[in-house]
């Protein structure tokens, strides 16, 4: 019986040191567009307290804010959500 060709898989998106060798738009969920715009929004409005948040909005807005951070070339205090630093995940 013949074998089936396997192809390789190959990087379909890549950015910065992040890569996927899927679509990447399968991993964005409903609930982490909402936290991404929430997000925004308090960092617009200068708010920069956890209180009143949830222990998941917070490591999502830490994660976000470690990878601006890291997008912008270094360590900035400005604007940050204070807490533990982040664990790389998806959100």
């Amino acid at each position: 019986m013949p074998r089936a060709l396997e192809t390789p898989e190959r990087i379909v998106w890549a950015r910065n040191s992040a890569a996927t060798t899927v679509c990447p738009t399968s991993f964005v969920t409903a609930q982490s567009t909402a936290w991404l715009e929430e997000y925004l929004v308090r960092r617009k409005l200068g708010q920069k307290g956890i209180d009143g948040l949830g222990a998941r909005e917070v490591e999502a807005f830490l994660i976000l804010e470690h990878e601006l951070t890291e997008m912008n070339g270094g360590p900035s205090t400005e604007g940050q959500i204070s807490g533990p630093a982040p664990r790389r995940r998806n959100v």
